[in-house]
């Protein structure tokens, strides 16, 4: 979900002469966001083999691609759904077999309906965690009125003080719903390039781009910015620590949602049993509390989320959508590569 393409070249070429070192009893290698190493999450697979995953963790899903693709060996990694195309065009990944998870029949089935996710061969991808990407505000500084459409990222009187997620795929959701797009299967030319209008208008805006929701936290308890298009995590880290942040799900533009999940790479060189003990170990019912109050997301089992009522999900930023949303749903690798070109150009300015 995150990006930082500044000096990329340069991380990969460092990452490739000193990739970490991995434990050496053929432990499972995962690569996943921060955070996402919560203990919790993977007590099953650590009660089983006596010792908790190896992790290296990245700051966006095309950092994690580029790493694979350039040969770096893990055995598993978590991405969001609109990256599933990427690695099945690339012929990094492997389906899963759903006889050897159990708790799918937990899972929402809308998470995988979808022949990128699922199809004849298997499952390519086992859904984890969700959310949705809203505005995060200031609420003792920044009006109400001013929170209630998206053109608050445009909006002068916010010069340098918004922050947006060094992450393409959420900045273009949000630039089409900003300019009246809903649904990014099947996007024009002309749909394109309006969004492309409105980033660069937003750009002028931004005080940083961030990486991670601890980052964007920081930025606005400090004052830096006051308004945030922000992942339910940042929202989260902010009303822990008492700071009068407010939560906008339903400008009138709508919100996005998103899913994540875990892929099993080829040639996993820790073997088969390791990683749908890994898997298995995140989908089960007892994950589900640990991911919501520890990071803020929501969980696919369903069976776990009942433990949370609906009025609790909702303070959390993980009720229903009630307004217009853009699903962030697998997109062609064409189209991310074209929205990633162009996110970079806008930073950069141009």
């Amino acid at each position: 979900m995150h990006f930082r393409p500044t000096g990329l070249a340069l991380s990969l070429a460092l990452a490739s002469a000193a990739f970490p070192v991995w434990s050496q009893d053929t432990n499972i290698r995962v690569m996943d966001w921060a955070g996402f190493d919560a203990p919790g999450l993977y007590a099953d697979y650590e009660a089983k083999w006596g010792v908790k995953p190896d992790y290296e963790f990245v700051t966006s899903d095309d950092e994690t691609f580029q790493k694979v693709n350039s040969g770096y060996e893990a055995d598993v990694l978590k991405g969001c759904s609109q990256m599933v195309p990427k690695y099945r065009e690339a012929g990094l990944i492997q389906p899963w077999d759903a006889t050897r998870i159990p708790e799918l029949k937990n899972i929402d089935p809308a998470f995988l309906n979808s022949p990128v996710i699922q199809d004849q061969d298997g499952i390519w991808m086992i859904p984890t965690d969700w959310g949705v990407t809203a505005v995060a505000y200031n609420a003792e500084m920044v009006p109400a009125a001013d929170v209630a459409s998206l053109q608050i990222f445009t909006n002068p009187a916010y010069l340098g003080k918004t922050a947006l997620p060094d992450a393409s795929d959420d900045v273009w959701a949000l630039a089409y719903l900003a300019t009246g797009v809903t649904d990014w299967t099947n996007i024009t030319d002309a749909q394109f390039q309006a969004a492309a209008t409105w980033l660069r208008a937003a750009h002028k805006n931004v005080r940083a781009y961030f990486n991670s929701s601890t980052e964007m936290a920081q930025m606005m308890t400090s004052g830096d910015i006051l308004v945030a298009w922000s992942w339910p995590d940042g929202f989260n880290y902010l009303s822990k620590d008492g700071f009068p942040v407010g939560n906008q799900r339903n400008p009138v533009e709508g919100i996005t949602s998103w899913f994540c999940g875990v892929v099993h790479l080829k040639n996993a060189p820790a073997g088969d049993e390791r990683a749908y003990d890994y898997v298995n170990s995140w989908i089960r019912p007892a994950a589900a509390k640990v991911l919501v109050d520890e990071i803020g997301y929501g969980h696919v089992n369903t069976e776990g989320m009942k433990v949370f009522d609906p009025e609790t999900l909702d303070k959390l930023g993980l009720g229903p959508v009630t307004g217009l949303a853009l699903p962030q749903l697998p997109i062609s690798g064409a189209q991310r590569e074209l929205q990633l070109t162009e996110f970079e150009n806008i930073k950069a300015g141009f």
